[in-house]
């Protein structure tokens, strides 16, 4: 297969010597790329003992240069859960999440490579939905499935539907089915055939990157898939539990939210092509959104309006400043 500019050259595993002792190759790899939250993180890690199916699965964790006690954590997990979960831990040292995950990918022994959150808990059956669905379907690329919220405080009034989504709340029903046109799964809760990764990697440029809150990467690479025609399913079965803190569940953060969304379009567009696109489309916006002013009433509806222009202030102000660049 021809690799793009954008591969990662893998290392296709046969199996790993731990020991001296050679363990064979495992359907599941689950990535956990993680920064500076060594306390949810060792939850997860813990938790992920109790799933299905969970000797056919090697969990990677790649610690993004944290500064806490990760390390530490990860390798008290590995002695815990020694026997139950073969555990592997990586440092990358190049901010950001793209980086990351690139880096878990390389390290990654399985045909299925799975990315879970660090503050993600998923259902008994997560390991058995995702292997099942990439058996069953040879054509399927990519799944992913629902993200509930466990919030650490009362849910806010004014987090209406169209909201949910920045804070990686999904749920598109009780059927599989290929995803919607403008859907795609989400990075708390995704899985790849491996074989994805030969043709396309994760846009270092997007993502977040320490206590930054850029994104796109995931939206970056699932165009790309689907413009390649590979099929992406939704998986109802495919439940995690998302942890959502009380510092993200204020009005002052989501639009901080949205901002860097903005900021996040205007990254993606490298070509003057698609730039002048991603201006028209924006305008477009700002005239619907003014509209949407006049007619907002509750609370969560006006603070929807100005979440959507802090998303159009992000794009136009980092439009300026790579044109200036």
């Amino acid at each position: 297969m021809v690799r793009s500019e954008n591969s990662i050259p893998h290392h296709w595993c046969d199996g790993r010597v731990q020991r001296g002792v050679l363990v064979m190759l495992k359907q599941l790899s689950i990535v956990i790329c993680t920064y500076n939250r060594a306390p949810l993180l060792e939850r997860t890690l813990l938790a992920l003992r109790e799933l299905k199916r969970i000797e056919e699965a090697e969990v990677i964790v790649v610690d993004n240069n944290s500064s806490d006690d990760t390390a530490v954590v990860v390798r008290s997990c590995i002695e815990r859960c020694r026997g139950q979960l073969d555990i592997q831990y990586v440092l990358e040292r190049k901010q950001g999440l793209s980086a990351a995950r690139n880096t878990g990918i390389k390290a990654a022994c399985s045909g299925i490579i799975a990315f879970l959150d660090d503050d993600a808990i998923p259902v008994h059956g997560w390991i058995h939905a995702i292997l099942e669905a990439f058996e069953q379907d040879p054509r399927t690329a990519a799944v992913g499935g629902i993200v509930y919220p466990n919030f650490e405080t009362e849910r806010p009034s004014w987090l209406i539907k169209p909201l949910e989504l920045p804070y990686t709340i999904v749920n598109l029903g009780s059927e599989v089915r290929p995803y919607p046109k403008k859907l795609y799964p989400v990075g708390a809760n995704m899985a790849f055939r491996s074989t994805v990764f030969e043709r396309f990697s994760f846009p270092e440029e997007l993502g977040r990157k320490g206590e930054s809150l850029t994104s796109g990467e995931e939206s970056w690479l699932f165009d790309r898939l689907k413009k390649q025609r590979m099929l992406i399913t939704y998986l109802p079965s495919m439940t995690v539990h998302h942890f959502i803190s009380r510092e993200r569940l204020t009005k002052e953060w989501i639009a901080k939210r949205y901002y860097y969304q903005g900021l996040s379009y205007a990254f993606a567009s490298r070509t003057t092509a698609a730039k002048l696109k991603l201006v028209l489309l924006t305008c477009m916006k700002a005239v619907y959104v003014f509209g949407e002013l006049l007619l907002s009433r509750s609370e969560g509806s006006r603070l929807l309006v100005q979440c959507r222009r802090e998303s159009i202030r992000g794009t136009f102000s980092n439009l300026k400043f790579i044109n200036r660049s």
